[in-house]
Order: structure tokens, then sequence, then C-alpha cells
């Protein structure tokens, strides 16, 4: 899974200001979008369903960390990622930790952040999911405080909006799975208080393996489920470091709860090293066979090989094509655009 990155990343990425402007011009309205499609999502026994209750699978993608990489979530890229890839759903990640330069660090600009980049996704026709991108420290409950002014804000401002998805725990760690579930039934009332309807994400234990990564299974959560409706679980992959038990534990969940991969990559669990596309291939092939949505992992020109553009991408206006992309993003876009793949 992904631990903190290196704080070095802050020099190279630029100003922790949206490079969207409230005002940015997007291209003429694009009458067939994901949301006009599909419209309001809810959580229909297994599967995440449309407005006609029909199960739907989102493809889409991660930014980095906003406070790093806002360079890369601009007009010409999020148009790249709405009408060249044709992808669903743009997963918003704000870090929280002031170390991290997240959300404590100023939560006022972050907060201000996500309003804009939740328009701009709204704009383009795409859901927005609201990333709360706890890491390090990996206990919830050391931020539900700052966990309920944050969703409150977001979900009053948001509530009248059909593609809105909150994602209220990343990757909990350190923590068993009856912590990450206190923590939700505080939060989660937050949010329905004012958004009766929309989906809500919760992360699971173990960086969002399930249990896995700490040498547990699945049980744990199906055994001990969250009582909310229009609720899915989380998993997280990285194919070049998770394989067959990930695999199996996340097949087998499928068949007991309502799951969403919000987090995969290609590479290790660092999102970095060679690409093990036999592995992703298994994967994303179950996915679609169980019709369970995925994000990948991510929409930045990082070094790592994790990051779909290649070095220095974000700087320019360029973002259309395969001629920016490293591998992994040729690989990933080409399954974002292709559903029979």
């Amino acid at each position: 899974m992904m631990r903190s990155l290196m704080a070095g990343v802050l020099l190279a990425a630029g100003a922790l200001v949206p490079s969207v402007p409230a005002t940015a011009a997007v291209p003429a309205l694009v009458a067939d979008t994901p949301v006009s499609r599909n419209g309001q999502l809810r959580v229909c026994g297994l599967k995440l369903c449309n407005q006609n209750n029909q199960p739907v699978q989102l493809r889409g993608m991660s930014t980095h960390g906003i406070q790093w990489y806002s360079s890369c979530i601009k007009t010409a890229s999020l148009d790249a990622l709405a009408y060249d890839w044709k992808a669903d759903i743009l997963r918003i990640s704000m870090y929280i930790a002031k170390d991290d330069g997240g959300y404590e660090a100023d939560p006022r600009k972050f907060t201000d952040m996500v309003h804009s980049y939740i328009e701009e996704a709204t704009k383009r026709g795409m859901y927005a999911l609201v990333d709360w991108h706890q890491l390090d420290p990996g206990d919830p409950n050391l931020y539900t405080a700052k966990a309920k002014t944050f969703f409150a804000e977001i979900a009053e401002r948001h509530k009248n909006k059909n593609n809105i998805i909150y994602d209220i725990a990343n990757e909990p760690n350190g923590v068993s799975w009856a912590q990450v579930k206190s923590y939700a039934e505080q939060v989660i009332p937050t949010i329905r208080a004012r958004d009766s309807d929309s989906v809500i994400f919760v992360g699971t234990n173990a960086w969002s393996s399930l249990g896995v990564s700490d040498d547990r299974d699945e049980s744990d959560v199906v055994n001990n489920k969250i009582n909310a409706p229009n609720l899915m679980y989380t998993f997280h992959f990285y194919a070049a470091s998770h394989k067959q038990e990930y695999f199996d534990a996340l097949s087998r969940a499928s068949t007991k709860i309502p799951l969403f991969v919000t987090e995969f990559g290609t590479q290790n669990y660092l999102g970095e090293g060679a690409n093990d596309f036999t592995w992703s291939k298994k994967y994303l092939d179950f996915l679609k066979s169980k019709q369970i949505g995925w994000i990948n992992w991510n929409f930045s020109d990082d070094w790592r090989s994790g990051a779909v553009f290649k070095e220095g991408t974000c700087s320019g206006s360029s973002f259309t094509g395969t001629s920016k992309l490293k591998e992994a993003g040729i690989w990933i876009r080409e399954r974002v655009i292709n559903r029979s793949l």
C-alpha cells in the first residue's frame, strides 16, 4: 500500500493552490456523460447501482496528494481524463497529516481546494470521490473531530449534487477493524445529517487490504459490518506486491459485502518498480466479472512508475493520447476507455 512519500516532492510540485480556477473554461457541454447516464448512485445488495437500479462498474483515476501535485489537476488534464480517457470518476486525494503538508497544515485552504475539484468533476459529468486520505498515523480515530468538520462542510455544500461519493478513511493501519468501525460510526451520521443518499466508502483495516497485510482476513469485516445503508467497503492492491492471498480475500469478500477498489497500482506497494501486468489483468478481469469499480493510483507526473504521466508533463498543456504517458499509463488508459477489457 502507499506509505508516506518523501517530503522532497513538495519542492517539485509547486504551490499549494488549485490549478483550476473556478471560472476555467471547458469544452462545449457533453450530453452523454457518466453522471447523465447513471445519475444518483446507490448500493443495491452487493453492487453499486445507478438511478435505474442497474449495476454499474465505475473506472477512473485518483489524483496524487493535492498538496504536492495540484499542477496536474487543471483544465487540460481534466478535459483529457473526462473526454479522452472517458473516465467515470475522479478521486480527490487530500492527505491529512501536517507532516505530509496535508489538511492539518491549512484546513481552510485544503477544504476550498476540494470544493474546487468537485466543481470541476461535476462540470465534466464525472463522479467526484472525496478522499479523506489518512495514512500516517494510521488510526482514523485520531482525526475524528477534524473529519466531522470537513465532511460536514463538504456534505452541506454539495448535498444537492448527484455525483458525490465520500471516502471517509483511506488506509487505516495499525488498528483493528473494530476501531475503524467505531470511527466510521461517528463520521457517517455527520454526513447523513446533511446528505441522506450519497454513497459512503469506508477503508478496511491493514491499509484497506481487508486485514491481509496484518496476517488477518476479510472475516473481521464480514462478521462485524457497519449498520448503515448506501455503504461500501474499500480494497486496495498493488499487483507486484499483493498476489494470491490478497486476491483470494477479495474474491471471498465479494460474495459477502459490497466492495469498491478505490486505489490500485500495477507496481509494488510503494507505487514504484516494475509493472506486473499479469497480476494486474487477473485482478481487473475479476473486478469486471463482479462489476466492482476501480480507481488507479495516480494521475500525476511523479517520478515513480505508478504515476501515469512522464515527468514534466504537468508543466505543459498536452495530456491527450499516449505520447505523454508512461508504460502503466498507456495500459491503464486503454482499460478506462475500453470497457470490454
